[in-house]
Order: structure tokens, then sequence, then C-alpha cells
């Protein structure tokens, strides 16, 4: 018996009738390729915003001992996170700006995807912990020090990490046990679920409720429970409150937190609840630019230009430097 041939075609082996890929083809952000040279200098610009602001928070957090508490914990987590959220995808949209093959091996494809989902999952949730923190710090003063200590603290970090992981990991393994058959392009800048389902041949039942009825809910239930913290907060704070410093100083930390709540949630809730269809695919490249490259950028500026503590410590900082 003579052993089967494959021949090679543009990115997929053609193997006994059957399509089998070893790359995608991104198509990137924009099929205009005059705008190339100019995203690639505002998303590179961002890029390094993110990194040099999330990395300096980070310092700050970890050096500084006046910001060793649950809060600032959070918010160094939500640092290093912003700058990991942006990193598996940008490099990857930078470079395709000018390459010409603009190709993604499929095992990187997957990979990309999943830790896309494992990031994005990781955020919305550690987003969720730090609405509660705030919420334990103001309504519930005297038991903040027993409820968030430094125990519960890193088991909540280590769950909000290792949840959203094993999330991202069914997503990944559903997605690459797919058929893939006709056209390797991907309408997108980066490897994710919905685009792919487009280029997938066969039952995607299951990848489609997984993704808009499971991810779905889950992302409305934290953005809920995320609003009902920041909803009795308020509310504590104008009936119980009589000092107007202290109501000054508490809503200013919640604006903050919330600012990047609203930031995240709304281009998210956008693509993943909105009904799945091929003519959507050109706004959600647009919109993902949001959650991907702007929001981690932002969220940053938001905290230093809002947080006194945090200009304090970064202004000792950089005094002790010069």
């Amino acid at each position: 018996m003579s052993a089967p041939t494959s021949v090679s075609q543009g990115g997929k082996s053609v193997l006994l009738n059957q399509t089998l890929f070893t790359e995608f083809l991104l198509l990137g952000v924009t099929d205009i390729q005059e705008l190339n040279p100019i995203l690639f200098v505002t998303v590179l610009a961002m890029y390094f915003v993110n990194v040099f602001g999330n990395g300096a928070i980070m310092m700050i957090v970890i050096l500084d001992p006046r910001l060793h508490s649950p809060m600032y914990f959070f918010l160094g987590n939500l640092a290093c996170l912003d700058i990991c959220f942006s990193t598996v995808t940008v490099p990857k949209m930078l470079e395709n700006f000018f390459s010409t093959s603009k190709a993604i091996s499929f095992l990187g494809c997957i990979t990309q995807l999943h830790f896309f989902h494992f990031l994005g999952s990781t955020e919305a949730l550690l987003l969720t912990v730090m609405a509660f923190d705030r919420f334990v710090a103001i309504c519930r003063p005297l038991h903040y020090p027993s409820i968030m200590n430094r125990q519960v603290c890193i088991q909540v970090a280590v769950s909000i990490w290792a949840i959203p992981f094993l999330h991202a990991l069914v997503h990944s393994i559903l997605t690459s046990r797919l058929n893939f058959c006709g056209s390797n392009h991907i309408h997108h800048f980066f490897c994710d679920v919905k685009p792919l389902l487009e280029l997938a041949c066969g039952n995607t039942e299951l990848n489609r409720w997984l993704l808009n009825t499971l991810t779905g809910t889950v992302a409305i239930g934290l953005f809920f429970l995320t609003f009902l913290s920041y909803f009795y907060i308020i509310s504590y704070l104008f009936l119980k409150t009589h000092s107007c410093s202290m109501l000054h100083k508490a809503l200013s930390t919640c604006a903050s937190h919330f600012m990047v709540v609203i930031i995240f949630y709304a281009p998210v809730l956008f693509i993943y609840i909105n009904p799945d269809s091929g003519s959507s695919l050109e706004k959600d490249r647009i919109i993902a630019v949001m959650y991907t490259v702007v929001t981690p950028a932002l969220n940053p500026l938001i905290y230093t230009l809002r947080n006194k503590e945090v200009r304090g410590a970064l202004n000792r900082k950089i005094r002790i430097q010069l």
C-alpha cells in the first residue's frame, strides 16, 4: 500500500482530500495600506505608554512600604496583567503592519488565542475583586483587616490567575479540534475564537455556545457584581458619611476604579454579546483595538492622575533617583 501524499499549498497541506492548516494569515486592523505607517506609530506609542506606565506602578507598589495594602496589591496585579494582555497581541500586530506574509503558525494561533482569553478573563475577575475590596474598606472598615488579610489576598490572587487559565484552556482545546477548510485568512489582527469559527467547517455549535452563552454570562455576571459593589459604596457614602473630605477621598478612589471598569467592559461586552456574524467582523477588529491597545495604556494614566498616594509614591521615587 502506498503512503498518502501531501502537497503544501499556501500554508495548508492537502492530504487525501482533507485540508490541514499549518498556518493562518492575519489580515490586520485595516485593508487600507496607506494607514499602516500611521497606525504603527500610534500603536507603538501606546504600547510604550502601557509598558512603562504599568511598569512604574508595579515598581512603586513593590518598593514603597506605604503602598503595601490589599488595594495596591491588586493594583500591582492589574498593572502586570495590562502589560501581559497587550503583549499577547500588539507585537504581532506591529510586525504585520509591514510584513508581506502576515503568517502565524497553527500552534502560535492557538497559543495566542489561549493567552488572550486567559488574561482577559483574569482582568475581568480582578476588577470585580478590586471593587469588592473597596466595598469592604469603605462600608465595613472595622472588619477590613480580618477580611482582607495578607493570606486571603494571596489566595484570592492565585485563584484570579488560575481559574481563567482553565476557562481559556477549554476555548483553546475546543478550537484546536475544529476542522478548517477553504480560506486560511483570519479577518482580524490576532487569533480569536470568533473569526476562527468563520473559517471552520463542520459542527461549531458547542464552540459558539461556549463563546456567546457561557463567556457572555460570566462577563455580564462579573460586570453586575462590580457595578453592585460600587452602587453600595456610593449609597453608603451619601447616607453615612458626614465628612466632605472623607466623601471626596472615597469617591475619588472609586471613580478611578469605576472608570477602568467602564473602558474595559464597554468594548468587550459589545463584541461577545453581539450575534456572531461575518458582517460584524470589521467592527470587531476596530473595537478590539480599544481593549487590547488603548485600555491598557489608559489604566496607568487614570491611576497616576487621580490617585494621590500613587502620585506621591512616584514623586518620592523620582526625587530619590535625582
